[in-house]
């Protein structure tokens, strides 16, 4: 009976959770933009179960982690990565690479961007983030919380049609036309089968785009009523919609029919922005993507073929005005890069970006947290708070003084454990 009695006790004590208490210099409210000095965070298990006033004291089982000298806030949220690539000029990589070969190199890119404080991602398009996800969530291997649309939904012809360029027999490969629907009828059943293969979102390119190998780089190429279709057998499976779009002509057709974030969004106009505002459509700016592909244009002779490097030069140089002019007019902004356009590890630069064009460093943060968890669905990410998961980064320096603090990451959790930092 007394063995019994003191494995009890003994269990008893080891059922104890084990607090991890954040002692935090300033500490970022997202919701209501402003920075508290001096607060602890306490996390228990993978959430939050407090935040204090002070300096709270630390019992014997509990574990202090000193931030502070730093500046403390949420996981940061990248709305627009793809996870399976970085930029390259070698062109031949598509037809040399097997999946396998894709999903090693995603390895490092998944790593890069949480140890950079990106904790969770929108990946908007590749071949093997479905499994990389998995993988993440199992344990299996570092990254980022990721919620991705698998391969994107294009036209023919589209910015997503991999054919465009290749010679005539090689255009009528099925396996490179898996991306490619015409139609209501093939709309539906192309997201059913995304559905079916896991995909958290789906990812349709409304128009044109830059490093694609078609001509226009803005022209609408789905009609309304594609979109719509779309739009409506995405929300029959819980499922929202992210549009890739440049020109105006196809932002309106795919706000009029209902996607939740117009991705660019580069020559969005007036008609277009006031669109956005009624329907509630985030635009996710992917800035510093528009400036990279721009500069690799101007300064990396034949990084680029020419009928690329001839877009890239002009759609990457008009991408921050587009988002100077939709954030002056009041339109939702979710923080969004099109990290692997440029080098992985790089998005905090879009801080930068956005902040040149007008947008506080608070607001830039907000953009990255509970506006992007916004976008994204899910109301347990996005702020510290009670109850919520606890993602927390910190950074050396003051972000509301200096906003290239951002890229001064120094401290990353991600469900209550620690990537780096300690």
């Amino acid at each position: 009976m007394r063995k019994l009695l003191l494995l009890t006790l003994l269990f008893a004590q080891t059922a104890i959770a084990q607090k991890t208490i954040l002692h935090c210099g300033h500490l970022v409210d997202v919701k209501a933009l402003k920075v508290e000095n001096e607060m602890s965070v306490i996390i228990e298990g993978n959430k939050i179960t407090g935040i204090e006033k002070g300096y709270v004291a630390a019992s014997a089982n509990d574990k202090v982690i000193d931030l502070t000298s730093k500046t403390v806030m949420p996981g940061l949220i990248d709305c627009h990565v793809h996870m399976d690539h970085q930029t390259s000029s070698n062109r031949m990589k598509p037809f040399t690479e097997n999946d396998a070969d894709i999903a090693f190199e995603s390895l490092q890119y998944a790593k890069i961007t949480l140890l950079s404080g990106f904790t969770t991602v929108r990946d908007v398009g590749g071949q093997i983030t479905i499994s990389l996800r998995n993988a993440i969530n199992k344990g299996l291997v570092v990254g980022p919380r990721i919620f991705t649309a698998g391969k994107i939904l294009s036209s023919t012809g589209g910015h997503g049609d991999a054919t465009n360029g290749l010679r005539n027999d090689l255009m009528h490969i099925p396996e490179l036309n898996s991306d490619v629907v015409n139609g209501v009828d093939e709309c539906r059943k192309a997201v059913r089968q995304r559905y079916k293969e896991g995909a958290d979102l789906i990812k349709i390119t409304a128009t044109g785009g830059v490093l694609s190998l078609e001509k226009d780089g803005s022209g609408a190429q789905f009609s309304e009523e594609e979109i719509r279709t779309i739009v409506e057998t995405a929300k029959d499976y819980g499922m929202k919609v992210a549009a890739h779009a440049h020109g105006a002509e196809g932002i309106k057709r795919a706000v009029r029919a209902g996607v939740a974030s117009i991705e660019h969004g580069t020559y969005v106009d007036d008609e277009a922005i006031e669109l956005m505002k009624k329907m509630g459509t985030y635009h996710v700016p992917t800035i510093i993507a528009g400036k990279s592909v721009a500069d690799s244009a101007r300064n990396k002779p034949g990084y680029f073929p020419e009928i690329i490097a001839q877009k890239a030069i002009a759609v990457g140089s008009a991408i921050q005005n587009a988002f100077a002019k939709t954030y002056k007019a009041g339109v939702k902004i979710a923080f969004g890069t099109d990290a692997g356009v440029y080098a992985h590890g790089k998005n905090w630069l879009e801080f930068v970006y956005m902040n040149e064009a007008g947008m506080p460093p608070l607001e830039c943060i907000k953009a990255a947290t509970v506006s992007a968890a916004d976008l994204l669905g899910n109301d347990m990410i996005g702020s510290i708070e009670r109850g919520k998961l606890a993602d927390v980064v910190a950074v050396d320096g003051d972000p509301v003084k200096d906003i290239k603090a951002m890229g001064n990451v120094s401290f990353v959790m991600k469900e209550g454990v620690v990537y780096k930092g300690l």
